[in-house]
């Protein structure tokens, strides 16, 4: 499961002494002579006034999919996030929602559709291809050449691009400071692709993320800074992350059925527009 930077929101109780802001259509008889819902209202007005505290700013409020609760979307240290009021308006519910039927994570779903990137702002030229650099559908990966879920991940990715071709994944260098010996290796790496041979750039990452020694860079290279501020901007943290191409950012290694099931995913929403 996904875990947001929004601990202090986790399970949080807020009472408030004000009296209801609803008025109950049937007075006396209880929610079960009609609709629940019909009982209960929530502005966005209502809900800053009610979170003030909590959030920088909320965005939309609507009945959850969840009886009882309302969804709130909301803002939190620059990004947006799911949160829950229930009905009682009493206690601020952040965490995952699962729906029993099916295992789905409500919560995780929403909070990624939420923080889509613009791929169209992340440069390409100094990323490491795997596929063809033309291919119609292309997947954006955060990878550190000493991260082990990131060589867990790259056969997968070879995998995918044999069986659709139509996907290419393009590698954006991002070594993690706990890795010592990642920043060399990545400009080593970077310093390859930026001479245009991504075929040698891309045999130096296999090798790195085996666990190999790479020769030391034979370049004066920013581009590995600039990766790492793009991942700040972009509040990724973690390798690998991959940014599919609608936008949606999904941290953590994932096989290629889960990889290719995220872009039929998105292209089923599309077919339904």
């Amino acid at each position: 499961m996904m875990k947001w930077n929004v601990a202090v929101l986790l399970l949080a109780c807020v009472s408030f002494a004000s009296a209801p802001a609803f008025a109950s259509p049937h007075e006396g008889m209880g929610c079960g002579a009609g609709s629940c819902r019909e009982c209960h209202a929530l502005s966005k007005q209502e809900a800053s006034a009610l979170l003030k505290d909590k959030v920088g700013e909320v965005l939309d409020v609507k009945f959850s999919e969840v009886p009882g609760l309302w969804d709130v979307d909301a803002v939190y240290e620059g990004q947006k996030v799911p949160l829950y009021l229930d009905f009682s308006k009493k206690y601020l519910i952040s965490g995952s929602v699962i729906k029993l039927a099916n295992n789905e994570d409500l919560s995780e779903r929403k909070f990624v559709s939420m923080n889509r990137v613009d791929v169209n702002k992340i440069s390409l030229d100094d990323a490491v291809v795997i596929g063809k650099a033309d291919a119609a559908g292309k997947i954006v990966v955060f990878d550190d050449p000493e991260c082990s879920f990131c060589a867990k991940l790259h056969p997968e990715m070879k995998k995918v691009v044999a069986e659709h071709p139509e996907l290419a994944f393009f590698i954006k260098l991002f070594p993690l400071p706990k890795h010592k010996g990642s920043p060399a290796k990545a400009k080593a790496i970077a310093c390859v692709k930026s001479k245009g041979d991504n075929s040698k750039a891309e045999a130096m990452l296999a090798d790195a993320l085996s666990g190999k020694s790479l020769p030391e860079p034979d370049c004066d290279t920013e581009q590995i800074d600039k990766n790492i501020m793009l991942a700040r901007e972009l509040h990724i943290a973690t390798t690998p992350t991959l940014i599919m191409p609608d936008g949606r950012v999904l941290p953590g290694f994932k096989d290629a059925d889960k990889i290719v099931a995220a872009v039929n995913e998105e292209v089923g929403k599309d077919a339904k527009k």
